[in-house]
């Protein structure tokens, strides 16, 4: 151990050789990443804990969005204050746009619409909550109306229509303060689960710098704000390795924005085991190292998976300022086949989140306002009443968690 004497000379010395490497210019070449692992480290911990308000604003009937298309209620300040009384700072809104969209040139979107998004947005961010809105529907070609097709050969009419949307929404919201997040698109691909095809990934890293540049200059606090773009399918594997995602340029970001710092934010989505979150069966209901039945846990995608695709992340985007937020995960209630799969649901959310946070990343839970049997639902969004209140601790509490406690399972 130290002596106190010891500790005053090594800070002393360590500040007088700090000022002399700053002098001549001997500073390590990390340092300017350091300082935007800081800024982008603030933002993340700023997010905190986030929940999606699924399967509303990007609900559709025939192709015209309707917050009400899905069965879901009108969406109301009520229920964003029983989101935040619950302990979450930001919420992402899905939007679709689809057949509100007039023709071209001008592409003009529905007042009316507009209008409704800006009212929900308003019912979060007037709360002081972070707010992230997406253009998220557009792009499913199993949705009627949709037209931001990646591998469609009209790629010149729907670069044109996508640059007039964003500019609109971009316009619309550009006096709002940081706590608001534009978002390029939802999970954009083509259609296929494989791996990336070409020219498909070139024109979604087009999306994405027309996205960057049409915000930026619509000017206001658009020229600072936080961009989220995000790569085939925000899958990690396709977004980090080597497949073809470019990080947009950031040309026309305010000057006042320091030289090491970022505006740009990557967005991935975790759903892994597919066959535990996603794959409506009764077949894999458990999931993590508590797990007590092996037939029912899948045989990939435990504790060490999520480590590996976190650190993925950290190591391709984090460390160079760029922060990552996982903007949906979650896994389905099967507890109709196993009356013990909501506190493994837990254990997976409360993994994600801590994982997520020990490399730099802010998580959004995918709520779609559905309860019972494959719902991902944490909420009525009639009563407000919360309706799983172990899976909504245990996310607060992967966000208290410090980083060695990551994916611990409930009860440890």
């Amino acid at each position: 151990m130290i002596s106190l004497v010891g500790k005053i000379r090594a800070i002393f010395l360590a500040v007088i050789l700090a000022a002399v490497a700053c002098v001549y210019g001997l500073t390590n070449p990390a340092s300017a990443n350091t300082a935007a692992q800081s800024n982008a480290s603030q933002i993340v911990a700023d997010m905190g804990a986030g929940w999606n308000l699924g399967n509303q604003l990007e609900a559709n009937a025939n192709g015209y969005p309707s917050e009400t298309a899905w069965g879901q209620p009108v969406v109301t300040q009520a229920l964003i204050d029983k989101v935040k009384a619950a302990g979450f700072k930001t919420i992402r809104i899905p939007v679709s746009y689809l057949r509100h969209i007039g023709p071209g040139p001008g592409y003009a979107i529905n007042s009316a619409w507009l209008n409704r998004i800006q009212e929900v947005v308003n019912y979060a961010h007037g709360r002081g909550l972070y707010v992230v809105i997406n253009m998220h529907g557009d792009g499913y070609k199993t949705i009627n109306g949709s037209w931001l097709i990646c591998d469609s050969s009209s790629q010149a009419e729907i670069k044109g229509k996508y640059q007039k949307v964003w500019q609109q929404v971009a316009y619309r919201f550009r006096d709002y303060d940081h706590r608001l997040i534009l978002e390029s698109m939802n999970e954009e691909f083509d259609g296929q689960y494989g791996r990336p095809t070409q020219p498909c990934y070139s024109n979604i890293n087009s999306y994405n710098q027309i996205f960057v540049d049409t915000v930026r200059k619509t000017g206001g606090n658009n020229s600072s704000r936080w961009l989220l773009v995000p790569g085939w399918n925000t899958n990690i594997d396709y977004t980090a390795g080597n497949y073809g995602f470019a990080i947009p340029t950031d040309q026309y970001r305010s000057p006042s924005i320091p030289g090491n710092e970022r505006r740009i934010m990557i967005s991935v989505h975790y759903y892994a085991p597919w066959d535990f979150a996603g794959e409506e069966s009764g077949t894999i209901t458990q999931w993590g190292r508590a797990a007590t039945a092996p037939s029912r846990t899948s045989s990939w995608g435990q504790e060490d998976y999520l480590e590996s695709q976190m650190k993925k992340m950290y190591d391709a985007f984090v460390v160079k300022g760029y922060p990552v937020v996982v903007g949906e995960y979650g896994a389905i209630d099967k507890s109709s086949f196993d009356w013990s799969n909501n506190r493994y649901r837990a254990d997976f959310a409360r993994a994600v989140v801590a994982t997520a946070k020990k490399y730099g990343a802010a998580t959004v839970y995918w709520d779609n306002g559905e309860n019972g049997q494959y719902g991902f639902g944490l909420f009525n969004r009639r009563s407000h009443a919360v309706t799983q209140q172990g899976i909504v601790s245990a996310i607060m509490s992967g966000v208290r968690s410090s980083a060695g406690s990551a994916g611990l399972p409930s009860g440890t």
